[in-house]
């Protein structure tokens, strides 16, 4: 064959082959390379999410398995908050006040149920913890299939559905702010250990709602799905916790019935000072927070200040929100936690203050100053409250007590988004009024460190919840700034009644 037959036989179509096949191998190597790298980085990320939950001694007192279970399970909740975005548990921002109101409410019902009723039923499975912890799990993603159904059909169970859901996660809250302590390494303290255990839930927030949010894309009941599956996923991990999560059934800690009612004044007249004190001024993190997420919505919009656009100014308050939350669970990860309570003062004197920094100079730079310093104070915080809680309460009351602190928060917090839709939108009135507030809480915080809160005692005295005898002390008492002995109320008991010269009953009661 001549030159031009063969030049005549290798044509376009011959050319076009042979580009399609190089074509086709480059996407393949490309596509291997990319999962080679991510299936790289994929592990290089688990080694270093595995290191950071192991490492302290956590993987030997089984702190990490925890660690792990909780941070799945904080997946799920992102994956069930994507699903719910569009419902009426959305926070209406774009609608009349009237709106706002009704959803502040509706954030109420979840709590109606977890005083009560939730923290002394856990008071009473606290022997079988892990199961309980379990059940609030199992519950929701039961719940999240039968809701996905219910969504495709726009039933109008959806809201008793998805109640249920909200009061078996805070029911989980609950559970899990009271096994930390029997999970506490030797070298580890509480706000530490919380703090860790915050800054893997953020990780799990962020994975669930990023498949959450691809998985909406085809419909809301396709991320109620997933959250199923991984809500089954972290019942598993739950139920396989190391067994000292459960209080043993002992001599020393026998099977407590606790009553499941008590009036709130009761319970506020029976929690230590150092917790009401700390309650006090959490309380008004939560408030500062509901009230700045309101307020500059409806602020910007009626005031917008010279430049700046509203979706830009509420972005970069949100911003500065999002780092102090990750400062403030940072600072708590250190291997020195700083002491609950100074710290706990600290942040209220800098809350008050930047609110009337606020008020005088209403500028950008302030309002991301004022997030800054709210994201800072809400995680921390918290953190302080949490381990203040475990180290000073009784482990056969951790569950309920926590039950009614969560309960006040939520309080705060409706407090905090009412007052904002209620006062004029002028920023020296909306953030002095803030301050004012934030100011005649402290103050209430003080005096209820010092004196207690004194309410007149009921005609009836209290049922007797504990046993009229103690067991013999039988292990040296841990330093006040470490977690109750776990498992030996007694004790802990007797700990305390050597501190204040009389026992910790005949001091604050026995009624939560």
């Amino acid at each position: 064959m001549d030159p031009i037959e063969r030049r005549a036989a290798s044509g376009p179509p011959s050319r076009f082959a042979a580009g399609t096949r190089r074509v086709t191998r480059a996407m393949s190597t490309g596509v291997r390379v990319t999962a080679r790298v991510t299936a790289s980085g994929s592990q290089r990320t688990g080694r270093a999410f595995r290191t950071f939950a192991r490492r302290d001694g956590a993987e030997q007192s089984g702190l990490a398995r925890f660690i792990e279970m909780h941070t799945v399970q904080v997946a799920g909740d992102a994956a069930l908050t994507v699903s719910l975005a569009g419902t009426v548990f959305a926070m209406p921002t774009d609608q009349a006040r009237g709106a706002v109101a009704l959803f502040l409410l509706l954030t109420m019902a979840p709590f109606v149920l977890l005083a009560p009723l939730v923290g002394p039923v856990l008071d009473r499975f606290r022997h079988g913890r892990r199961w309980a912890i379990g059940t609030t799990l199992a519950i929701r993603g039961f719940f999240c299939w039968v809701l996905a159904g219910a969504l495709v059909a726009d039933s109008p169970w959806v809201f008793p559905l998805a109640l249920v859901c909200l009061v078996a996660s805070r029911a989980y809250a609950v559970a899990r702010a009271a096994a930390i302590p029997r999970l506490l390494p030797d070298g580890l303290d509480l706000v530490t250990a919380n703090s860790r255990i915050m800054i893997t839930g953020l990780i799990g927030m962020g994975v669930g709602g990023a498949f959450a949010a691809g998985a909406s894309r085809f419909g809301a009941d396709w991320s109620l799905r997933l959250a199923f599956a991984i809500y089954i996923a972290a019942t598993v991990l739950a139920i396989r916790l190391p067994a000292q999560v459960d209080t043993p059934v002992t001599d020393e800690t026998p099977r407590i019935r606790p009553p499941l009612r008590s009036a709130p004044e009761e319970r506020l007249r029976n929690l230590p000072h150092r917790v009401l004190h700390a309650l006090i001024i959490q309380s008004g993190a939560r408030f500062l927070v509901a009230f700045l997420t309101l307020f500059l919505i409806f602020l910007t919009r009626e005031n917008p200040l010279p430049g700046w656009s509203t979706p830009v100014l509420i972005g970069g308050a949100v911003a500065a929100a999002g780092i102090g939350n990750v400062l403030g669970s940072l600072v708590g990860n250190k291997r020195v936690a700083p002491p609950p309570t100074p710290t706990l003062v600290v942040l209220g004197i800098i809350a008050v203050v930047t609110c009337i920094v606020t008020a005088v100079f209403y500028a950008p730079w302030s309002l991301f100053l004022i997030s800054f310093v709210g994201g800072v104070y809400t995680q921390l915080g918290k953190l302080c409250l949490d381990s203040i809680v475990q180290i000073e309460v009784l482990e056969s009351r951790h569950s309920r007590v926590f039950a009614w602190i969560e309960t006040t928060l939520q309080m705060a917090w409706v407090l905090g988004g009412a007052l904002a839709i209620v006062l004029p939108l002028e920023p020296g009135i909306g953030f002095g009024a803030a301050a004012a507030f934030l100011a005649l809480g402290f103050l209430l915080a003080v005096r209820a460190r010092v004196h207690g809160i004194r309410i007149t005692p009921a005609e009836s005295p209290p049922r007797q919840t504990e046993p009229p005898t103690r067991a013999p002390h039988t292990r040296p008492v841990r330093r006040p700034d470490r977690a109750p002995d776990r498992g030996l109320e007694p004790s802990v008991d007797r700990a305390r009644e050597q501190r204040f010269g009389r026992s910790y009953d005949d001091r604050y009661g026995s009624g939560y």
